[in-house]
């Protein structure tokens, strides 16, 4: 998905303080890619390293290497360079602008904007704006819950009780981030965020109550915006599984727009309390992010037991 430099003037202008100077013509010139280029391998004479369709963004290297020109040659290296007709080019730093640079941008249509930003600071709040703009993106039916910091997408058939889990979720405290239409971005290189169409932010449907508000309802605290999804579950019938994983040794993954994450399958039926296991797997998630993975410690020490034929003491006979 591309988009026209004229939206990140209007949608951005002010956080990368942008200021247009010149080929205002050329602000229907697309952006197709997150990565933002610097031109200094096209002034050297290798403007075939130019990507058409990237931002390139002049520092200050590249305005030493301009000054140290004469002028006739610099006019000479910027002529070439916007031949390759760049989607826009920023000068950062409140940097000088060569003339040659603003006469040569009006004449080929390039946009040529100017910006008070250190560079560091410029690329990284342009790429954060890109990676926004230009992730793939799908809708996914289920319910999001940030659940002690961790982002999960509870999936499952129509009435199962994805919602009834969330709000259960939120009632312990945990935050709703979406809640039956999930719309998913992904940013690169492997992330994917989750939040709500604005129509129906912070809403919930529950069978039988119907729509509720759950900021209205609970407070701000109870919801937010946006979560990375870090953990997806997926709720199924007892009867639809053979049989359920009772050791947790094999860790299964969920493939959202080419990212894989960690994957569970929970069975349930009357009297299981979804929303518990939901909160447990996303504590074991963080357990495992420390590096402590309970069934395998568990499992290493009954091979070692069996190994060696020792049998560890149970507490009860520790304390005798």
């Amino acid at each position: 998905m591309d988009i026209p430099v004229k939206k990140i003037l209007e949608e951005a202008g002010e956080t990368l303080r942008l200021r247009l100077l010149a080929g205002g013509a050329g602000l229907e010139r697309s952006i197709g890619h997150v990565r933002v280029e610097t031109p200094g391998l096209a002034l050297a004479g290798l403007s075939q390293f130019v990507e058409p369709d990237r931002v390139q963004v002049l520092g200050e290297h590249e305005s030493d290497f301009l000054s140290s020109l004469d002028e006739a040659r610099r006019a000479e290296v910027i002529a070439r360079y916007l031949m390759v007709r760049p989607a826009c080019v920023v000068v950062v730093d409140d940097l000088p602008v060569p003339e040659p640079l603003r006469l040569g941008a009006e004449r080929e249509g390039v946009p040529l904007f100017v910006s008070s930003l250190r560079f560091g600071t410029f690329t990284e709040r342009l790429t954060d704006y890109l990676q926004e703009r230009l992730g793939e993106t799908r809708t996914q039916n289920g319910v999001l819950v940030d659940v002690l910091g961790v982002g999960v997408l509870i999936l499952g058939k129509s009435g199962i009780g994805k919602s009834e889990c969330g709000l259960d979720l939120v009632l312990r405290g945990h935050r709703l981030v979406a809640d039956d239409v999930v719309e998913l971005k992904h940013r690169p290189p492997a992330t994917v965020y989750g939040q709500s169409p604005p129509l129906i932010r912070h809403h919930m449907e529950i069978r039988g109550l119907g729509i509720v508000n759950l900021q209205e309802l609970y407070g701000v605290a109870a919801v937010r915006d946006r979560k990375r999804v870090d953990l997806v579950v997926e709720l199924v019938s007892w009867e639809q599984i053979e049989e359920a994983d009772r050791l947790g040794l094999q860790e299964a993954t969920y493939d959202i727009l080419g990212v894989e994450l960690p994957y569970l399958v929970i069975p349930i039926q009357p009297g299981r309390n979804a929303a518990t296991i939901v909160e447990v797997a996303a504590r074991n998630l963080l357990l495992k992010r420390q590096g402590r993975h309970s069934a395998r410690e568990l499992q290493a020490r009954l091979e070692r037991n069996l190994a060696t034929g020792a049998v560890e003491p149970t507490r009860g006979e520790e304390n005798e």
